[in-house]
């Protein structure tokens, strides 16, 4: 995005808020209302013009529509690509399970599809022939990308960006109980990540004075496996920009396994599913995303709910996160490279500018109606806050495995040690109850790493 461009679509972006805030009570005299309108005509006038996306329709394949149902609100994002830049989209309805087959149909037979979601199973799997770079639309050079440029970079292919990421999200981290960490005389986890001394000696030994402190107690639950490996920093395969290679002998992820390793033999994880921080006193930490957090306090109202990221190597001076890139990216054969670009870049503005960013917060803290027993899912402004933070790559490296795009013998969700995918059993088998999973990691490791060697010489 260009200096004047951006300057425009900040000058909108005032005039939507400006009718945003009227639309909520405030008054003006018909003068500068009739000021408002001219100027933000000329204003979508100019953007439209100056990004030849004026009238054009996106077709966006997915499982969830970017348009509004029923009274919704239109996303911030949405708002400027139809009103600045006068641009459309027209959701082509998939699902989750059929979302590629129908891409590389609709791509096949000529059907209008442009705009599809970034996730791990895109990327290597379907470039070559279900993509298009991005490199013509957007300048990752400019101001607006640089917080996420370095992330962006390190998802080249063959030095092509066909993934622009716009942010972070999702982040799995450890919700934990501040009350209970204070009854048991245990350190807050997150004064120990204040003072960069949240590590993994610091959590096992945590875990394990809980459990030794009372009977059926857990030192964790919840998505603890590949967040605990990621930590490390390092996935099981690696890419260079040009060669996939396998990073299972890595010495890092070798120590995470062990940590793994050992919170399965001294019985510190509970296998058991929740969706939200244990409310009977019977676990310490509870690994999941931040969407579980409203909900976790609702069900523990007086335990003073609070998370951290999961610990760090102890030798290490950086925090990885197991977290979701959101992107969108171009599809094979479309000709609306430049309104994908605009809207991409419309996410991107939506998250950068201040003011929406305000406005986000305000939406975020409105607790929701809950027509049970319980009080409505709520976060406070300093989890929010904390949040944020998290979600800065400034501030956290999120860490993803192009092994998980690789096809299902690679990654694949399903409960069987012996045909589940290599990348879940080496993040999780040794914390798991799956009947013939080992005990070690080196028993692991060996078991897969051929296999691994094998699916990668597919994709180089």
């Amino acid at each position: 995005m260009k200096l004047k461009r951006f300057l425009t679509v900040l000058a909108a972006m005032t005039m939507l808020m400006t009718a945003f805030t009227a639309c909520n009570g405030d008054s003006s005299s018909n003068s500068e209302s009739e000021s408002s309108e001219s100027s933000e005509a000329q204003t979508q006038e100019e953007s439209a013009e100056d990004s030849d996306v004026s009238g054009q329709t996106i077709y966006w394949l997915s499982d969830y529509d970017l348009n509004p149902y029923g009274n919704e609100d239109r996303s911030i994002a949405l708002t400027l690509f139809e009103d600045v830049y006068g641009g459309k989209i027209e959701w082509v309805p998939t699902t989750p399970e059929t979302k590629y087959d129908d891409l590389a149909n609709r791509i096949l037979g000529g059907e209008p599809v442009d705009m599809i979601d970034y996730e791990p199973a895109a990327f290597p799997g379907g470039i070559a022939d279900q993509y298009q770079p991005l490199d013509d639309y957007i300048d990752l050079n400019d101001e607006l990308w640089a917080d996420t440029k370095e992330l962006a970079d390190s998802m080249a292919y063959q030095d092509k960006h066909y993934i622009v990421p716009v942010g972070v999200d999702d982040p799995v981290c450890l919700i934990y109980s501040r009350k209970m960490m204070k009854d048991e005389d245990l350190d807050d986890p997150y004064e120990l990540y204040k003072k960069g001394e949240w590590n993994w000696d610091a959590f096992v030994s945590m875990m394990k004075k809980f459990t030794e402190n009372g009977d059926d107690r857990y030192g964790c639950t919840g998505w603890i496996g590949s967040p605990v490996v990621q930590s490390s920093g390092q996935p099981f395969v690696a890419y260079d920009g040009k060669t996939f290679t396998s990073n299972i002998m890595s010495t890092e992820i070798e120590k995470a396994e062990n940590v793994l390793e050992e919170i399965g033999k001294e019985g510190l994880y509970n296998a058991s599913w929740n969706g939200y921080f244990p409310d009977d006193g019977s676990t310490l930490f509870y690994g999941m995303t931040l969407e579980n957090l409203a909900q976790s306090n609702a069900k523990n109202e007086d335990e003073d709910i609070f998370f951290v990221p999961f610990p760090k190597m102890p030798d290490s001076d950086k925090y990885y996160l197991t977290a979701d890139i959101s992107a969108k990216m171009l599809a094979a054969n479309s000709d609306k490279g430049k309104a994908v670009a605009e809207y991409i870049t419309c996410e991107k503005v939506a998250r950068t500018e201040e003011k929406y960013k305000a406005a986000a917060k305000e939406k975020a803290l409105v607790p929701e109606a809950d027509y049970g027993d319980d009080k409505g899912k709520y976060i406070t402004e300093e989890q929010y806050d904390f949040w944020q933070e998290l979600l800065n790559p400034e501030n956290i490296t999120p860490v993803f495995d192009y092994g998980c795009g690789m096809g299902t013998r690679m990654y694949s969700e399903t409960y069987d040690y012996s045909t589940r995918g290599v990348i879940n059993n080496l993040s999780d088998a040794l914390i798991s109850e799956y009947e013939g999973s080992p005990s070690s990691w080196e028993e692991l490791r060996d078991k897969w790493k051929d296999t691994i060697d094998k699916e990668i010489k597919n994709y180089n």
